[in-house]
């Protein structure tokens, strides 16, 4: 693995680690003030302030269970990747998973662009512990 690679690799570890523990600055700290978050269906998240809103409207909603990074393949500061999230809803305790893939552009060691793809979308799955 390069350096590259490792730096890569890094970002989307705090990513994970972050969201795994439902901390919202330590999340926001791996994107850049001006990102641009392109989801599925279009919508479009410009901005720091704009995500932290979505994040924590997100974590208000349910409750992290994982994060899988299955695959990272990166061309330079674009970087694709493969992953299954499980999250448990608050509400109801059922959790809901969702698998996608996702291109994003680093910048400085942090995520400025990012573009999302379900391939499959959030659904549920069964009822989680706890």
């Amino acid at each position: 693995m390069t350096g590259h690679d490792a730096d890569v690799r890094a970002v989307f570890a705090r990513r994970v680690a972050a969201w795994l523990a439902e901390d919202v600055d330590a999340y926001l700290a791996c994107w850049h003030d001006d990102l641009e978050l392109t989801l599925p269906g279009g919508a479009v998240v410009r901005g720091a302030a704009e995500y932290r809103d979505l994040v924590e409207r997100s974590f208000a909603w349910a409750a992290p269970v994982s994060f899988d990074v299955h695959a990272i393949a990166a061309d330079g500061d674009t970087v694709l990747a493969d992953w299954t999230i499980r999250a448990r809803r608050r509400a109801d305790g059922v959790v809901v998973e969702w698998h996608g893939l996702s291109v994003c552009e680093l910048r400085d060691g942090r995520i400025t662009r990012w573009r999302e793809h379900h391939l499959a979308p959030p659904a549920p799955v069964g009822r989680g512990p706890g």
